[in-house]
C-alpha cells in the first residue's frame, strides 16, 4: 500500500512523488493502491502526484486504485476530467 501524507501541495509534490515511485518499484504485487485517508491539505498537485503513480504502476504492469479518496479531491478529479483514472480500491 502507497500511503499518501497528510500534506500534499505543490511544496511537497515531487518529494512525495519520488518516494511513492520508489515504493512501487520494490513492490512485488501486482496491484498498487494508494491509500489517501492521512491526505488533509491539498491541492491539484495530489491529483498530479496519483497520476504520475497510476502511470508508474502501469509501466511496471501493475494495477492501479485509490483508497480513502477525499470528497473535494475526487470532485476535484472529476472536474479535471480525471476521475476515472483514479478507481477506488475495493
Amino acid at each position: 500500500m502507497l500511503v499518501l501524507p497528510d500534506e500534499l501541495t505543490h511544496a511537497t509534490a515531487p518529494a512525495c512523488c519520488r518516494m511513492l515511485a520508489q515504493a512501487l518499484r520494490s513492490d512485488p504485487s501486482a496491484q498498487a493502491v494508494a491509500d489517501a485517508s492521512a491526505l488533509r491539505v491539498f491541492d491539484s498537485s495530489a491529483l498530479a502526484v496519483l497520476l504520475e503513480c497510476r502511470r508508474e504502476a502501469l509501466a511496471l504492469g501493475k494495477s492501479f486504485a485509490v483508497a480513502n479518496l477525499q470528497p473535494r479531491l475526487r470532485a476535484l478529479a472529476t472536474l479535471y476530467g480525471v476521475g476515472e483514472l483514479l478507481p477506488s480500491a475495493t
